[in-house]
């Protein structure tokens, strides 16, 4: 049995409301085409794939032309994804919007490539390979998803391109200036801002101990006036400084209380040790922990925090993590932190299936509105596999668990794939039948592909 019918009817739902992010008429219809190509290329992920795999080679010219030059708002596309992940079954996790931050390499070996820079490449372990690469170094957001006893789902939404500050490439507005240097820390604070004030309410940012400094963590939790307050939940070191309330009593110019014992003696701290299961890599574990409040130098003398050391099953080092939602356990925390390695599936899934690194642009625009394509795409992938499976499409209808994996209990962006993939022809007529009466209900009257 085809689904192509109730494929295509939840994905026009979805790509809806970007008809409202800025775009032209025709622009609208050239970014649907650009991500249904997307979506059903099995290699080649560019605009000349895209165009081919929707038989429709008369538009490549103006589709390069569109991701050149045409008018694309890369904070009303960010918006409109994010407003379309609020929806989805998760979002809301232990009260708050989870989302996670870490920076990836996207390999491109010419240096003629706009923004590329070199990199030590620290996964070069066999001696056939090189230590040094060229690559576009992504610092990315996501938003994490609760999926109550199996993997949370990791669902990207935006990123910045991090330049080395002895490689910033050519502004292309203005040839005699170079792009303004930003470290990935300061990125990464501007990531967490976009995304709460995109969406109200508490959000929590999770995100690996290489960032747990100074520079992070007291922006987001002590902002300026009229920027969000962001909650933090990352790894702490096993010598970090923590101390306790200052004494009552104090001196005028005393900042901290007594000196507690650090993380790696976290068996000293008071308070009993607690013990519990949580969903943690991949299945279900043992977690035995201990949790105090108290004040941590990196964050400051006004700001309390959470700190637990925690003992995981199938794990010989501690667990040692420190959040300033105080309010999370112990237990929620570890649950939470290990959550962010969903990451990096969610970076594979992009690479390896939607073909990040097969990216063939040269300069500024299409560079950046290529990778923003391509988590639009997978968000809204995975947007409609949750709706699939709401329509209780279960395993067996337009998925079904491998020979090799027969206990397999849920799809992947590799099952929405496949059965998109299966109903190329039918979804080729259906967007085709779209494309020509599409515009009608846009919100733009221009029908120009200009900036």
């Amino acid at each position: 049995m085809s689904y192509a019918w109730t494929f295509w009817a939840i994905w026009q739902a979805l790509l809806k409301p970007f008809a409202w992010a800025h775009f032209t008429i025709i622009g609208f219809r050239y970014f649907v085409e650009w991500i249904t190509g997307l979506a059903l290329l099995v290699d080649e992920h560019t605009v000349t794939g895209s165009v081919t795999a929707l038989d429709r080679l008369e538009d490549w010219r103006a589709l390069e032309r569109f991701a050149e030059y045409g008018r694309w708002d890369r904070v009303a596309v960010t918006a409109t994804a994010t407003r379309a992940v609020e929806r989805a079954p998760g979002r809301l996790w232990h009260g708050y919007r989870v989302s996670a931050v870490d920076d990836t390499k996207v390999h491109r070996n010419s240096p003629n490539v706009w923004g590329t820079c070199t990199f030590h490449e620290y996964t070069a372990r066999c001696p056939n390979r090189a230590t040094t690469v060229r690559a576009h170094n992504w610092v990315v957001c996501g938003a994490l998803l609760a999926n109550p006893g199996k993997p949370p789902w990791f669902l990207p939404l935006s990123g910045w391109l991090y330049f080395r500050k002895s490689q910033l490439p050519v502004c292309p507005d203005d040839p005699e200036s170079t792009e303004v240097f930003h470290t990935k820390c300061e990125l990464l604070v501007d990531l967490f801002r976009e995304q709460a004030g995109i969406t109200d309410g508490p959000h929590l940012g999770v995100f690996d101990g290489a960032y747990a400094v100074t520079s992070v963590i007291q922006p987001l939790i002590l902002p300026a006036e009229g920027l969000p307050h962001i909650d933090f939940l990352t790894r702490l070191r096993h010598d970090a400084r923590l101390y306790g309330p200052l004494p009552q009593p104090c001196r005028a110019n005393q900042k901290w209380g007594r000196k507690l014992p650090p993380p790696r003696q976290g068996g000293w701290w008071s308070g009993p040790w607690h013990t519990g299961k949580a969903f943690i890599y991949g299945r279900e574990r043992e977690v035995r922990w201990k949790e105090i409040v108290c004040f941590w130098h990196v964050s400051g003398p006004k700001v309390p925090v959470k700190v637990v050391a925690a003992e995981v099953e199938g794990y010989t080092e501690r667990f040692t993590l420190v959040t300033s939602a105080v309010e999370l356990t112990g237990l929620e925390m570890v649950e939470l932190f290990a959550a962010r390695f969903r990451q990096e599936d969610g970076f594979r899934d992009l690479k390896q299936r939607l073909g990040w690194e097969e990216c063939r642009a040269w300069t500024k625009n299409p560079i950046e509105r290529t990778s923003q394509a391509l988590w639009v795409t997978m968000t809204l992938l995975r947007l409609a596999q949750f709706q699939l499976e709401a329509q209780r499409l279960e395993k067996g209808t337009w998925w079904s668990a491998p020979p090799w994996w027969p206990t397999k209990a849920r799809p992947s962006v590799l099952d929405v794939l496949r059965l998109v993939r299966n109903s190329r022809a039918e979804i080729l007529q259906l967007l085709s039948e779209w494309l020509g009466i599409a515009g009608t209900d846009t919100p733009h009257g221009s029908v120009d592909t200009g900036p």
